[in-house]
């Protein structure tokens, strides 16, 4: 028995650069078939993630909510998503839906605290979890990281296939700062495992139920760490440059003063891999390396993405809703950092986003701004399944509309908030506040905070305004 209703396949990768992709302009590698995807399907210029940190933002995609709306709001805090609050995967299942993960799932803060560099830690607790928010199945790598930490699905047959060891001992190298090539073969590296887990689980599927499968990639996050096969992929000879300028950070106002300088509470992932704390430190060879490794990770994951692609043609035809993004982005050395813990920059809030309906394989491009929290309304959507209220809306309504007057992203103790040509960023965490303001139009790099500049006043007044009526939404429900 065939469903009239589409399948639905959510593919993301973490930590992804919008600009990383060659359908966005990348020219270091092609990602051919991601760029085939986007040949038959919307793509969006200005699509925002709800956070720069990986839970609330897979929380929020996955509730249609805001995290202040979620309670998920923070990657370290016990926040987890919970089952009270309607999912994707809960909804689409009273609707007849099955439902698959294959890849990362991070609704519930790791815990960090726990980690041992020699040793790899029961996780069967929060694979429970997972599959109590209504996953039908799960084929469980929680992260690279989390993978050498925790007995994750991947973690134990890394382990029986005999590389865990040696994944291990990498990922904590400190002499390494979190980028080296994968120590095993191409076919055990994670991004591999999660392709290979989704066509195998897509080409066997046999229920009459619709499937809602989600291909969740932990690459090209970090650690930066292909198989060296895929660094002849790169031509670095054509990477664009790093948007950078001398002596940024000096004040200390700024957010990222300490993620340069260094003193070991910069909050920028990179910051404690580097020497001293200081991301000033990593040299050119390091910032060279890193980024031909990350591209390198994103070319292996566009080969499995292809597999993917073939296997739901071959199963289903066009009756299938493809989405592709990423939940959130990477500074990649510009401003001279990595991570995107506190980052307000475009680099990690802009993310790439292509959506191909059922049925549909016209090439368009939008300028129209949305949020990873209309992702939930789309599938529901599209899926003919009832409505519920979230913070999100269909994409096509979306772009009808002329997208969104303001887009949010937030997390523990930081905010920030755009109307497409100014945005504010308020940072308050840690015993430290700081504010930030940046012109998209005068200044695309972000390099220049205007918040304390009296032309700005007007501007700055509106987004407070608008943020503050936001949450007080919340405060007064």
């Amino acid at each position: 028995m065939t469903s009239s209703r589409p399948h639905i396949v959510l593919i993301t990768m973490d930590e992804l650069r919008k600009d990383a992709l060659s359908c966005y302009g990348n020219e270091a590698i092609t990602t051919t078939h991601l760029d085939a995807l986007a040949s038959e399907a919307i793509q969006f210029q200005r699509a925002y993630t709800a956070s720069p940190w990986c839970m609330p933002s897979r929380c929020a995609l996955v509730t249609g909510k805001l995290p202040h709306n979620s309670g998920a709001y923070s990657n370290f805090r016990k926040c987890e998503l919970g089952t009270e609050i309607p999912n994707l995967f809960q909804e689409l299942k009273r609707s007849g839906y099955h439902t698959s993960v294959h890849g990362k799932c991070h609704f519930s803060p790791v815990p960090y605290g726990e980690t041992r560099p020699d040793l790899t830690l029961p996780y069967e607790t929060f694979r429970d979890y997972y599959l109590s928010l209504g996953i039908d199945h799960l084929d469980l790598q929680d992260d690279k990281q989390v993978s050498v930490w925790f007995y994750d699905d991947y973690a134990k047959e890394l382990e029986a296939a005999g590389y865990l060891d040696a994944y291990r001992r990498d990922t904590w190298d400190s002499n390494k700062a979190k980028v080296f090539p994968f120590p095993g073969p191409e076919e055990w590296h994670p991004d591999s495992w999660v392709g290979r887990k989704a066509v195998e689980y897509i080409e066997g599927y046999s229920e009459e139920e619709p499937l809602l499968c989600w291909v969740s990639f932990s690459g090209p996050h970090y650690p930066f760490d292909p198989p060296a096969v895929y660094f002849d992929r790169v031509d670095m000879s054509r990477d664009k440059r790093m948007v950078r300028r001398d002596h940024e950070f000096e004040d200390t106002a700024r957010i990222h003063h300490k993620s340069y300088y260094g003193d070991g509470r910069g909050i920028a992932d990179g910051s404690y891999s580097a020497p001293n704390y200081a991301q000033q430190n990593y040299n050119d060879a390091y910032w060279l390396q890193l980024r031909k490794s990350y591209y390198a990770n994103i070319a292996l994951i566009d080969d499995q993405i292809g597999h993917i692609l073939e296997a739901v043609r071959r199963r289903w035809g066009n009756n299938v809703l493809i989405i592709f993004t990423a939940d959130h982005g990477e500074m990649l050395g510009n401003h001279g950092i990595w991570g995107k813990g506190d980052c307000g920059y475009e680099d990690v809030l802009n993310v790439p986003l292509l959506v191909q309906y059922p049925g549909e394989s016209t090439h368009q491009i939008t300028d129209a701004m949305v949020m990873l929290t209309d992702i939930m309304a789309t599938c529901l959507k599209s899926a003919d399944t009832p409505p519920i209220a979230t913070d999100g809306r269909d994409f096509k309504e979306g772009i009808e509309a002329g997208g969104y007057n303001y887009v949010i992203s937030e997390g523990e103790g930081f905010l920030t908030i755009s109307n497409g040509r100014i945005k504010y960023i308020h940072v308050a965490k840690n015993g430290r506040e700081h504010e930030e303001l940046f012109d998209l139009v005068k200044d695309p790099e972000e390099f220049e905070n205007v918040v304390s500049y009296p032309a700005y006043v007007h501007e700055l007044a509106e987004l407070r305004r608008v943020a503050i009526q936001m949450f007080m939404k919340k405060l007064l429900a």
